[in-house]
């Protein structure tokens, strides 16, 4: 159970992110996917109230990332932001980036893997991986393995479990499990067991030829799921624990490529939207509730622990998810 029984999704991350002074104050803390007006935005804004050592805003466009660092500056003159420029659609720039990342600091308090991709068209990575599932699951998984050594680092000397990565997911995760025998849409077979649990109509047609964006939504977000899963499995021995965060439905510019069907089957399904504030709130709890040190669970929403769909929270699912996410990053991580 959470600390705060009576967090809601009316809840506030400045709220959150007061009641945690202590867990956050002197921490290092790495969030991806800023930008203006954003979920990752608000977060580094209510971890920046509680003065943390070293807060890195990782994105793609420094303009953006400028934008968010000023405002940071202007509420925090004191605190220290440094951005790095990162493009989860190229391996390559992963790597630059976590090198960069590495020289700014030998440890790494928390890892929030915030950035994330909604697309109702079939677009690839670099590395030709869809890019839902290549840029939001992949490339972080990438990263957060390339920073493994600052995370081990900072463990040390910290409480065990205090040492976080959050994954943020989504209750989207529902619509779909891993597609093993097609993550990437090409049209092969794909057995039973992976085959889309049933959903709303509205969701189930294909959006762009034979794909269906909201079918790849929903794998990408159960691999976020996934990957805490097997982080957990992997280091917590280590001190290190993962949890994988709903924000709730926030309106931002994930949204920006939606059809306007896509968007009336969004306001039939959505019974409370959440300003940016709010939408930072559940990540916040997981990443430094001091009452999630010890893992009983591995989702949250709305501020609280929740349940997961049973092809989320599926060990043998993690593990080769795991395996394929090594495969298509052609690295074995040694944990």
């Amino acid at each position: 159970m959470a600390t705060h029984s009576e967090w809601n999704q009316e809840t506030g991350g400045l709220e959150v992110a007061k009641a945690f002074a202590g867990q956050l104050k002197g921490k290092t803390v790495l969030i991806t996917g800023v930008s203006p007006e954003s979920i990752g935005s608000s977060t580094a804004l209510a971890i920046a109230s509680q003065d943390p050592a070293l807060l890195i805003l990782a994105s793609r466009t420094a303009s953006k990332l400028d934008a968010v660092k000023k405002s940071i500056k202007e509420g925090y003159p004191s605190v220290h932001v440094e951005n790095v420029i990162l493009d989860f659609a190229s391996q390559d720039a992963i790597k630059k980036a976590a090198s960069e990342i590495a020289k700014l600091t030998n440890r790494i308090d928390i890892i929030i893997n915030n950035a994330a991709v909604m697309s109702e068209k079939l677009i690839h990575t670099a590395e030709g991986i869809e890019m839902q599932f290549g840029a939001g699951h992949v490339g972080h998984f990438l990263l957060t393995n390339l920073l493994l050594p600052q995370l081990l680092e900072a463990a040390k000397s910290s409480t065990p479990g205090a040492t976080r990565v959050v994954n943020v997911s989504s209750v989207g995760h529902r619509l779909s499990g891993i597609r093993f025998h097609d993550y990437n849409f090409e049209g092969k077979d794909i057995p039973a067991d992976e085959q889309p649990p049933p959903i709303p109509p509205m969701f189930a047609k294909s959006t762009d030829g034979n794909y269906n964006g909201w079918i790849a939504y929903g794998q990408a977000k159960t691999a976020n799921i996934l990957f805490s899963l097997q982080l957990n499995k992997l280091l917590k021995a280590k001190g290190i624990v993962s949890y994988a965060a709903h924000p709730g439905s926030i309106a931002t510019g994930l949204s920006r490529d939606l059809s306007e069907d896509s968007e009336a089957a969004l306001a039939k399904v959505v019974t409370f939207w959440k300003n940016h504030d709010q939408g930072s709130a559940t990540t916040l709890v997981a990443a430094f509730d001091p009452a999630l040190n010890d893992p009983k669970g591995i989702m949250l929403s709305d501020c609280q622990l929740c349940d997961a769909a049973p092809h989320a929270t599926n060990p043998e699912a993690a593990e080769k998810l795991w395996a394929l996410s090594e495969k298509l990053v052609k690295t074995n991580f040694k944990l």
